[in-house]
């Protein structure tokens, strides 16, 4: 039956290949040309384009293998010349690559699933009946992971590689969840090396493997292991970065991993507490009759071009309190983790919570990221019914909140049908029965936003004189959600 899953999986995937690509695909496009056709000292430096590699350097590695089998297909994609380069054989290889490397994103599904479907068995129930409820779970979350529709929107149309990134992060769940804390270590410090914003989730990884497999009983450190576990971590950054820092360029990496100077908020801006301050901040524009000064200042959505919202009436957000926010939001979770018994479910509690708070305040945050903390709650859908309906209600805010990013007409279409079936698969499964009667008519009040956004707004010819207003509304209404998902799953994890 799973293998099945993976073909219906795949074949949607193949049915979007024709469909809209944001400028991400000139991104890859571009890093497929730069990682072939400069040499490595070039790659973090080269001006060509605005669009510079800035991911670590494995992801650099990963393009530069895939620009190897590229060559085969069309040459001139690897032009770094050739800007905005999108013939159908380059459409077709960087679509199908992404397909590809989403078997990674099944491995460690799989993986996870059979894991975590282990560790919430009851014991009230006999063997062969146990086999068969483990067997739904594995099946129910194994689905809920590879059907994921945001990553499908945002993977097969706007067109990244989350799957492949998420399925490393998935294997070093799974290899935690088992006990198998080296390897566990292995896979996430890899994955940091791939793609950076997953330190968001690191600190939880630092807490969980220091006090419950480095230390002993009285606190006393398990040397060989933290020495162990150094090497490790160690080992593959140094692989990672080290021919960089030879070359007298880690600075310049770091300046491309780490650009602050993009703003507290993308264009559209991610349903977080950020989101909230600036609703306060147009408000407080409006309240002041400078509705002009809205129109002129606001940006919409693009084609995926980094814009900046500048607050015009309260103060400015600057990099370090968002960082400083995050990092104390963060830690009441990592004390209730350091405190807590060894426990894996505990582990994955806080990598949710560590996710979400990244979420909520972190700097130039994509609504994408809420990915973070989705995911790995996918994985609690039947642990508890506090775990079942933030599940729900974060996977349906996580999927609605990318609807800006596919603008187009055929996309509306895409988008629209996949929510009713992910709605409808909930909704059929149970899972909205663990929400209560507020939590109901709040994600219901998702399908006259929609109308309101997608349709009213150009029915009653508003677009023009309030372009932003759509995109506020969106961001606002999902981050009232996300924001109480924030504080109610925080207060279930610290007192349960």
């Amino acid at each position: 039956m799973t293998n099945s899953l993976y073909v219906m999986i795949t074949c949607v995937k193949l049915l979007l290949l024709p469909s809209y690509f944001s400028t991400d695909f000139e991104v890859h496009r571009n890093w497929l040309a730069t990682t072939y056709s400069l040499p490595l000292n070039q790659w973090y430096t080269a001006k060509h384009s605005q669009w510079t590699i800035d991911y670590p350097p494995l992801f650099a590695w990963f393009e530069y293998f895939l620009a190897q089998i590229a060559a085969f297909v069309d040459i001139d994609m690897l032009s770094i010349h050739n800007s905005n380069y999108s013939s159908n054989a380059t459409v077709f290889f960087q679509r199908l690559s992404v397909i590809i490397t989403d078997f990674v994103f099944y491995y460690g599904s799989r993986k996870c699933a059979q894991s975590i479907a282990s560790l919430v068995k009851s014991p009230k129930i006999n063997k062969k009946k146990y086999m068969d409820e483990k067997e739904i779970s594995i099946f129910v979350i194994e689905l809920l992971l590879i059907a994921n529709i945001t990553l499908l929107l945002i993977d097969q149309i706007h067109f990244q590689y989350n799957g492949f990134l998420f399925g490393i992060l998935l294997i070093s769940i799974s290899h935690i969840l088992k006990g198998e804390n080296y390897r566990g270590a292995f896979w996430f410090t890899v994955l940091l090396n791939f793609k950076h914003i997953y330190l968001y989730l690191a600190p939880a990884y630092f807490i969980f493997l220091l006090r419950h497999f480095c230390l002993k009983h009285g606190l006393r450190l398990a040397l060989k292991r933290f020495i162990n576990l150094g090497i490790i971590v160690l080992s593959v950054f140094s692989i990672s970065f080290g021919p960089f820092v030879l070359n007298g360029q880690i600075t310049q990496v770091f300046k491309q991993l780490f650009p602050f100077k993009r703003g507290l908020s993308h264009a559209y801006w991610a349903p977080n507490f950020w989101a909230l301050y600036n609703t306060a901040d147009v408000g407080a524009k409006i309240t002041y009759k400078d509705l002009n000064k809205i129109n002129n200042n606001s940006v919409s959505m693009t084609r995926g071009l980094v814009q900046e919202f500048e607050h015009s009436v309260l103060p400015s957000i600057t990099p370090h309190i968002t960082f400083i926010l995050t990092i104390l939001f963060m830690l009441p979770c990592l004390y209730k983790l350091w405190k807590s018994t060894r426990n894996p479910i505990s582990f994955v509690r806080c990598l949710v919570l560590c996710g979400l708070t990244s979420f909520m305040f972190g700097w130039h945050v994509h609504e994408k990221a809420l990915l973070l903390a989705v995911i790995p709650l996918t994985l609690l859908v039947f642990t508890s019914s506090n775990d079942c309906s933030m599940f729900t209600i974060l996977s349906t805010l996580c999927t609605y909140s990318v609807f800006p990013l596919l603008f187009k007409p055929f996309e509306f279409i895409t988008k629209s049908l996949l929510l009713l079936i992910n709605v409808s698969f909930l909704y059929n499964s149970g899972k909205f029965k663990s929400l209560n009667h507020i939590e109901k008519l709040y994600l219901i009040s998702l399908g006259p936003l929609m109308l309101l956004t997608e349709v009213g707004w150009m029915v009653l010819k508003f677009e023009q004189r309030y372009p932003f207003l759509p995109l506020m509304l969106t961001s606002f209404h999902n981050s009232l959600g996300v924001f109480y998902c924030w504080v109610k799953y925080y207060l279930f994890y610290i007192y349960n």
